[in-house]
């Protein structure tokens, strides 16, 4: 199981250089639901093919929880310091599907949870930096993580409230100088994400009456609006993807 998680680290790490985001959120009648953070990474397996391979040759298809995977884990996670270990506690929650295939150059991962009302939605960017950042000893450098520019450090912040007749997603920078020092030091890493977009899925339990958004896509029978960014003009301006959604009575 330790050479598994190892392996989950790097083809992580790997996918998260370049691949297309997803952010979806399936919401109930009693306002509970699901989030799942899709990335599709199969652009970049022929890129990456000869690297992830050295851990594993075989195709994968597999789904754990954090939980199950880290209490495998427990003793040596026991011996991390309390602020690595808070990390990992804050995705327990979520479980994850992986499927990654060399022959096919298919590489997907969706991570999940389910939720009992919208507050409750952790930002799944701070999540996955917290899983990205623990490689043994190493840590990932903030400086040059896109994720830290909103949401993967305390620069910004990323909020849901949905009250069954409205719905909002709002980021909002809360450290406007050192959020521009990580944006200033992206460099290359911004050429990498260049081609990367970043979509909303939002499914709502009713018809939707109006979205803030004058470039939203709806479904036929309109309780599905999708808003798709490109993925470096979103960490430029992450603010430029808060959206209000309206739903009819």
């Amino acid at each position: 199981m330790n050479r598994f998680y190892a392996f989950v680290v790097l083809a992580i790490s790997v996918v998260l250089n370049s691949c297309q985001f997803s952010e979806n959120i399936y919401i109930n009648d009693d306002g509970s639901g699901k989030m799942e953070f899709s990335f599709d990474g199969t652009q970049l397996m022929q890129m990456a093919g000869d690297k992830l391979s050295d851990k594993q040759e075989k195709a994968i298809d597999s789904t754990f929880s954090f939980k199950e995977l880290f209490h495998t884990m427990r003793d040596s996670i026991a011996d991390l310091p309390a602020e690595e270990q808070q990390k990992l506690k804050s995705l327990e929650p979520f479980s994850m599907h992986m499927l990654m295939d060399p022959k096919t150059s298919q590489m997907k991962f969706d991570m999940f949870t389910d939720f009992k009302e919208v507050s409750e939605l952790q930002d799944m960017f701070k999540a996955m930096k917290s899983f990205g950042d623990l490689k043994g000893k190493e840590k990932a450098n903030t400086a040059n993580s896109p994720f830290s520019s909103f949401g993967g450090d305390e620069s910004t912040e990323l909020n849901y409230e949905y009250n069954g007749k409205t719905f909002k997603r709002t980021a909002k920078i809360t450290d406007k100088e050192a959020y521009k020092q990580v944006t200033d030091s992206l460099g290359q890493m911004a050429m990498m994400f260049g081609s990367s977009t970043y979509k909303l899925n939002y499914h709502f339990p009713k018809r939707i009456k109006s979205v803030s958004n004058e470039t939203a896509l709806f479904s036929d029978d309109r309780k599905t609006v999708t808003v798709e960014y490109g993925f470096m003009d979103y960490v430029s301006n992450p603010e430029a993807l808060n959206l209000e959604v309206i739903l009819e009575d």
